[in-house]
This record gives structure tokens, C-alpha cells and sequence, in this order.
């Protein structure tokens, strides 16, 4: 059997796969981008099969880059973003256009069936931090069921995206402990599916409706092997292992905090910042924090919990920014705004803009008040849109995510957790700028692995795992982790940032304050 892995993240707006060594190395890597459908504020939508067709081209294309025969790939590892698909039963399914049958992870059109979720007081609640989400999966098919009865009658199966694209790789209706667990309301601890909770909120039917096995796998173990079709598609071997699907920020919590020994990871979490932001920990003992989804067991490392708290917009917020304020906008801007903001930072010190305050929460608040309602808010805005004013805004944005984050690293530090270090991946660990701001914002010592993708990295940890290249998860993570750059935080910095978050606090109770008043 091949030594190499290739790993696919499937994001919000692309497919990327990466090919592995045995020892972590990146040998390859190639990315396409994946339809996206956004109807208002609060509904996206993918093509499933459009997901799948990019991740056969990126699978071809990271191949065709190393330079590899396929069967040198060993084993395939299969990672996405927690949206959920659903499959029609002998006819296809669509939402709102033709072939969009996918309900992007962070589409809120279920915030009242959440609230359906979150008032039966049930104990599945105690494992994601007191109240649903609307980004989770049973109140997504609860709107389903509620408002498109013909889809509901027609669903021959819903899967978490990662659990999706295991079953079109091996035709095997698997599903990993990862997805179950963290968002779907399983709880491995405790015989798995809570019945008297599905009965609850009228989804009685839920497991015959999606398909839904007694038992999930544990992560790291094998699915399968390719069928023939789908080793056509991917350009790969029926040799070739396929391992348990996981959510992406999962995969880059292994990816960063796989090196960590249990000694170590009380006062290490994980921080996976792209379009949205989560921050994970991992704990001996079940740690259940308000506001913090989890204690999820097994969702990543054996016999290990899981607590995460998130943002649900981060990247998401600096795209906002860069469409609506100036002028700089398209793919280099980001380089270009950091660019400056690097400039103005250097002349006038950490104060810059100070005068500019940002709340954040333009797509509600995941962690730590798990308001979907809430919103952002910008104070001391100018008429001002020249390129100084974008970075000035853009710059206010990413501080007021420092201090959300540090917000969150509080409340978990309230459950049991110490945070000293903060293992960043994902797009903003390219950015020097933005890793040294959570540094000085959070207070915590920052480490940037030198993998060029850590969440790919994470996932090929299990494809190796699952293909027996290593013979467990903690050891394939030692053996594959990569040396990591280390930022400190800088008091004069943090000074400034004690300032701002006196700042930040006060504007929630304002806002809290002014919502009081319009909902009287």
C-alpha cells in the first residue's frame, strides 16, 4: 500500500487538497472554488454535487503537482465545513434553485427552531453550552421539516458535509463521532442518540428521515476503500483507505494541538481563524461551560473531551469591511490593507484609531453569549473613504476580534481550562500582523505552525491513522507536526488593548441596554 496522504478541506468558498508524507511534509497542494448561493442575511447554499466534482479536481490536481502515481496515495482524508446536504430518495432535492441542496453551516434561517431546541431544557443542551444554535444540524432539519414537507417527505438521507463526502467516496453510510457529536446532539458518552429529545422537538422520525446509523466511528478509524467510481473520478486506486470524515475546525485542532502531551493541553487550546473562528481545548474530564459548545467525547483524540467557542464571522467581517469601506478591494486586498496597517502601526504606535470602537458580531455572537440575534456595531464612524480610512476600520475590526476572543478564552478559563498558549492555523495565521494582535490582545503566547495548511495537515493525521501508516491518532499527530513560530505579547501593547476591552465590555451592556429598550 502507497506511504503518501492526500487530505481535502473543504471551506466555505473552495475545496483545497494537499498531498502528505508519512512524516507531515507538504508535498502538494492545489485549490477550486465551490459554488455558494446567499439568499439575504440569513440563507447560503451549496451544490453537493458541485463540492464533489471540486474535490475530484483538486484530489487530480494536488497529484498531478507532486508529480505521484496514484498508487503511491495510501489513503484519503476528507474534512469540510459543518453545512449539511441533503439526498433525495429517487428524485434529487433543491432548496431554493435547482441542484442547491445544501444548507451552508453558517446559514441562520432555523434561529426559531433553535429556540424550539434550547426551551425542551433537555441534557443534550449541558454538551453545547446551554442553548442551541441555529448553525447546528437538528434545528436546520426541524425547519425542514417544517417548511418544506415536500423535501421532507422526499429525504432519503442528511449528512453532515464531511460524513457526505465519505459515502460518495466509499458508498458506505458511516458516520464519524466527530460530526455526530458536535452537531448533531449524539452523545457518545451516554448510548448515543437521546430519543426523548428528538420526540421533544417532533423529530421522532429524524433517524429513518436522514438515514442515521445506531453508532458512530471513532475518529481515525476506516471507512473504507474507494469504489471503482469514485477512484475513476479522483484519479486514485480502489486501494486507496478513506478515513472518518471530520469538521474542519476539528481537523486543524489536531493539525496544531497534536504535538501537545496531556500535560500540556490544559493551557493550550487551539485557534482555527478563517472565515469564522473557533478555539478549542482539550480536556482529561467532561468541562461543561456555558456559552462554550461541548464537552464533546472522542469528537477528535480518543477518550479525550472537546470544548469549542467560536465566532461565527472573523474573516467573514475583514471581507465586510474591505466590500463597504474604500475603495481596495478583490483578492490582494488583504495584503495591501496589512501592508499599510503594518505602516501606520509603526508611526503611530498601538493607539492607532482608537477613536474607532468595534463589536464584532455582524452574524450574531457564538461565544460567549450564544446570541444569534445579536449584532455588530461600529462607533466613531467619519465620512472619511479614502485608503487610511479603510485600514483605520479594518484595523478596529481585527482588534475588536482580539478582544472577543480573549473574551472567549475567559469563559473557558472559568470552566477548568488556563490559557497560556494559543495555536493559530488557518487564514489568519499567514498574516504576521494578525497573529501578533491576538497575542497582545489575549495576553497568551501565540504559536503559528510552519505547515503551509494545518487543517490539511490535521486531516491527514487521520488518513494516515486510518491506512495504518501510524497505529493511532496520538502518534500520527507527534510523528507530523511541524515546528511552530512563536509570538509574545507586548506589554506596551497589552496596555492599550486593557484600554479597549474596558471599551468593548461597555459597549455589550450598551447594546444589550438599547435592544431592552426596542423590544419593550
Amino acid at each position: 500500500m502507497g506511504q503518501l496522504i492526500c487530505a481535502v478541506d473543504v471551506g466555505t468558498a473552495s475545496a483545497r487538497a494537499g498531498v502528505f508524507t508519512a512524516e507531515g511534509q507538504l508535498v502538494s497542494r492545489a485549490v477550486h472554488p465551490i459554488l455558494i448561493s446567499q439568499n439575504g442575511d440569513n440563507e447560503a447554499e451549496h451544490d453537493s454535487n458541485d463540492i464533489w466534482q471540486a474535490v475530484c479536481r483538486v484530489v487530480r490536481g494536488a497529484c498531478d503537482e507532486a508529480g505521484v502515481d496514484k498508487q503511491q496515495i495510501g489513503a484519503l482524508a476528507l474534512d469540510g465545513t459543518c453545512s449539511l446536504v441533503l439526498v433525495g430518495q429517487g428524485r434529487s432535492v433543491s432548496l431554493s434553485a435547482p441542484g442547491f441542496d445544501t444548507i451552508s453551516w453558517f446559514d441562520h434561517r432555523a434561529v426559531s427552531e433553535a429556540e424550539v431546541c434550547t426551551k425542551t431544557g433537555h441534557s443534550v443542551l449541558e454538551h453545547i453550552g446551554g442553548t442551541m444554535s441555529p448553525e447546528m444540524q437538528c434545528p436546520k432539519l426541524l425547519w425542514v421539516k417544517r417548511k418544506r414537507p415536500d423535501i421532507w417527505e422526499n429525504l432519503g438521507g442528511a449528512y453532515d458535509l464531511a460524513d457526505y463526502l465519505t459515502w460518495r467516496a466509499t458508498g458506505q453510510n458511516d458516520r464519524s463521532q466527530c460530526t455526530l457529536t458536535a452537531k448533531w446532539t449524539y452523545l457518545a458518552h451516554a448510548g448515543g442518540w437521546q430519543r426523548d429529545f428528538l420526540s421533544a422537538i417532533g423529530m421522532e422520525d429524524l433517524l429513518e428521515k436522514a438515514a442515521l446509523p445506531e453508532t458512530a466511528r471513532p475518529v481515525g478509524s476506516a471507512i473504507g476503500r474507494l469504489t471503482a467510481t469514485a477512484a475513476k473520478e479522483l484519479g486514485l486506486t480502489q486501494d486507496c483507505v478513506v478515513g472518518t470524515g471530520t469538521i474542519d475546525a476539528f481537523a486543524g485542532g489536531i493539525g496544531v494541538l497534536g504535538k501537545c502531551t496531556p500535560e500540556e493541553r490544559d493551557g493550550s487550546l487551539a485557534m482555527i481563524a478563517g472565515t469564522s473562528s473557533c478555539v478549542m481545548g482539550f480536556a482529561p474530564e467532561s468541562r461543561k461551560i456555558a456559552g462554550i459548545w461541548g464537552p464533546y467525547l472522542g469528537a477528535i483524540l480518543p477518550g479525550v473531551w472537546v470544548n469549542e467557542g467560536g465566532q461565527s464571522a472573523t474573516g467573514a467581517l475583514l471581507d465586510f469591511v474591505l466590500n463597504s469601506f474604500g475603495e481596495v478591494v478583490g483578492s490582494a486586498a488583504h495584503e495591501k490593507v496589512l501592508a499599510h496597517l503594518a505602516e501606520l502601526l509603526e508611526e503611530h504606535g498601538p493607539g492607532f484609531a482608537r477613536d474607532l470602537n468595534i463589536l464584532p458580531d455582524f452574524n450574531g455572537n457564538r461565544s460567549p453569549f450564544a446570541d444569534p440575534t445579536a449584532r455588530g456595531v461600529i462607533s466613531g464612524l467619519t465620512l472619511d473613504t479614502s485608503f487610511e480610512a479603510q485600514c483605520r476600520v479594518y484595523w478596529r475590526a481585527a482588534v475588536g476580534l482580539g478582544l472577543g476572543t480573549r473574551q472567549i478564552l475567559a469563559r473557558l478559563a472559568e470552566g477548568g481550562y488556563s490559557p497560556k498558549r494559543l495555536h493559530i492555523a488557518g487564514g489568519h495565521a499567514k498574516s504576521q500582523l494578525l497573529t501578533q494582535l491576538y497575542a497582545d490582545a489575549t495576553g497568551c503566547i501565540v504559536e503559528v505552525s510552519s505547515a503551509p495548511d494545518a487543517v490539511l495537515l490535521g486531516a491527514a493525521m487521520i488518513g494516515a491513522t486510518a491506512a495504518g501508516i501510524h497505529p493511532s491518532l496520538e502518534q500520527a499527530a507527534a510523528a507530523m507536526a511541524q515546528e511552530t513560530t512563536i509570538r509574545f505579547p507586548r506589554p506596551e501593547h497589552q496596555l492599550v488593548h486593557e484600554k479597549d476591552f474596558a471599551v468593548f465590555e461597555k459597549m455589550q451592556a450598551q447594546r444589550a441596554e438599547l435592544n431592552a429598550l426596542i423590544e419593550e
